[in-house]
């Protein structure tokens, strides 16, 4: 059960306060427990694919992160340099502000031109559900879909006192989705395999997590339990 678990996580470290050491360790425990991806921030790029070149941990990096409010041609240019350096997938914060104003044509435009650079590359589009309503998340996960990106992701995590990936938001997106190629990765908030599994349920395809391994050792406890 675990090990099924694990392949849905995004093993996640973006504190500013991460050291080199940090990411050796981050890195190792991804490794051990056989976890998706690790999700390291750009100036990481390089180290994390050297550290994980001997297995098949995927190494993901931030676009425009934590407030999405970049103009376009710094995102491109963040984004080219991840992929020279390595990065096999790229999670881009959506123009939140576009959004709100209802400038669509600069938000679309702007996930294409990231989906463009990334030249095959997964890209998932974060569009911060903690600071939409509910029918701003179905507009920026209707451009997501028109954009060619291959993820549409729940938060952040960086919003104070925000809720995180909930239950209710991946099954709205689901919902829009439909019979799409689109996946959902939920992220933001994710402490225990409880919430893990009820997003997965909820149909999420992806978790992005900085509690991986509390998680997996709690599902190993309670595997041997049972």
């Amino acid at each position: 059960m675990s090990e099924d678990l694990a392949n849905f996580i995004d093993h996640t470290l973006l504190s500013p306060e991460a050291t080199s050491a940090d990411i050796t360790r981050h890195c190792a425990e991804a490794a051990e427990h056989k976890l998706f991806a690790v999700c390291v921030n750009p100036i990481f790029v390089r180290q994390a694919v050297k550290e994980l070149s001997a297995c098949d941990v995927t190494v993901v990096t931030v676009i425009g992160f934590p407030l999405g409010a970049n103009l376009t041609d710094i995102k491109i240019a963040e984004a080219q340099r991840a992929v020279s350096e390595g990065a096999e997938e790229l999670d881009m914060v959506m123009n939140i502000s576009a959004l709100k104003e209802g400038n669509y044509d600069y938000v679309l435009a702007e996930i294409k031109s990231i989906v463009k650079v990334a030249n095959q590359r997964l890209v998932k589009v974060i569009i911060e559900c903690d600071l939409l309503s509910n029918e701003e998340k179905i507009e920026a996960t209707n451009l997501v879909l028109q954009s060619g990106a291959g993820m549409v992701k729940t938060c952040t995590g960086f919003v104070k006192n925000g809720n995180g990936a909930t239950v209710e938001d991946v099954q709205l997106m689901r919902e829009i989705i439909g019979s799409d190629h689109l996946k959902i990765k939920a992220s933001g908030g994710i402490k225990d395999a409880k919430k893990a599994r009820a997003l997965i349920e909820a149909g999420a395809d992806r978790i992005g997590t900085s509690s991986s391994i509390a998680i997996i050792q709690a599902e190993m406890i309670t595997a041997v339990a049972s």
